[in-house]
């Protein structure tokens, strides 16, 4: 991550940890603000796995959910250089399930509900791509549970930040969508980061990319210092 990208994302952290008497780990050492917490957490959620490899590249074949590990990791990178503590749900091309027998999906984002909920996290992030008829549909969107405020802001600072991130390819901009899809069924901000669309020959050849997945994941990482810059604004 750019280094001015790293500082804006902790001096948002630490202007917000500060509001509630938190403190969060950063330059190599403990930083304190108030009470001696642990550092602040994000559960990253690569979407998809195993037998369920999700939507499909048109011109390639990729699966979404080697894409969605790909990128979660760059973003779990980046996050740590921030300070951050990640817990990724998957972190292999498996699935979550204990075997694939039927309702085996149903186990899978029930061991990712366990996972969130034993990691206690600041914020819930899952990564997929997206898929839709139309080839023409382009750029990335964001998910957030219609009953969360919060999870409403940082859907909107995500989704400005990756609207900026297509606007050079010439994509229009999305706007975030309020759904209620179970891993944003959470008591913190959960968010669905749908990255860009396989459907689109064009969106496939950037998120196959390693470079443009890396732009993804700096994206991110921006729209959540965004929103805790919100927040503390707002608190």
């Amino acid at each position: 991550m750019k280094k001015k990208t790293v500082a804006t994302l902790l001096g948002a952290i630490f202007a917000y940890l500060g509001a509630f008497g938190l403190c969060i780990k950063a330059a190599g050492g403990e930083v304190a603000v108030g009470a001696e917490l642990p550092a602040m957490k994000i559960v990253l959620d690569a979407g998809h796995g195993g037998i369920d490899g999700g939507v499909m590249g048109k011109t390639t074949g990729v699966k979404e959910s080697d894409l969605n590990l790909q990128i979660a990791f760059k973003i779990k990178s980046e996050l740590t250089e921030a300070g951050f503590e990640v817990v990724m749900t998957r972190k292999t091309e498996g699935g979550l399930y204990d075997t694939t027998a039927k309702g085996f999906k149903r186990r899978d984002m029930e061991k990712r509900k366990q996972i969130v909920e034993e990691a206690s996290p600041t914020l819930v992030l899952s990564i997929h791509q997206n898929f839709y008829p139309a080839a023409s549909s382009r750029g990335g969107q964001v998910f957030y549970s219609p009953s969360s405020e919060k999870g409403a802001a940082l859907a909107s600072s995500l989704q400005r930040r990756l609207n900026d991130l297509y606007a050079p390819k010439g994509v229009k901009g999305r706007k975030e969508k309020a759904e209620d899809y179970f891993m944003l069924r959470f008591l913190v901000p959960a968010v669905i980061v749908e990255c860009g669309f396989l459907s689109s020959p064009k969106d496939e050849e950037l998120l196959i990319s390693d470079s443009f997945q890396r732009a993804v994941a700096v994206a991110v990482v921006a729209g959540i210092a965004d929103y805790f810059t919100l927040i503390e604004g707002g608190a």
